[in-house]
């Protein structure tokens, strides 16, 4: 089971790489009052602490990794071989039962 507490710490973490990366700056100086453009509404945008805080935007990387395993999954099934030639059977027998009538 995925615990808020797990999560917050794995955030926290990455928002720590980032930083000492370079990708995510530290607080630069004034900002603006009201962020004209959309860059500077980017910059200005607290993802991490909507992640730490919020269970909506805490879970929605999980629930998309979730779901894309499944996605995964019933894609490989739909596209494997066997179901191809199934298809491809029900089909043809569909095509002579309409070709009797």
């Amino acid at each position: 089971m995925v615990f808020p507490k797990n999560l917050k710490e794995i955030y926290t973490k990455i928002e720590h790489s980032l930083r000492e990366a370079g990708i995510i700056a530290g607080k630069s100086g004034r900002h603006m009052k009201f962020p004209y453009t959309i860059s500077a509404k980017i910059a200005q945008f607290p993802i991490f602490y909507y992640m730490k805080h919020n269970n909506i935007w805490m879970y929605y990387p999980l629930g998309i990794a979730v779901g894309f395993y499944f996605i995964a999954k019933i894609h490989a099934m739909s596209n494997s071989e066997e179901n191809k030639r199934n298809w491809a059977e029900t089909q043809r027998k569909a095509a002579e039962k309409e070709k009797h009538n």
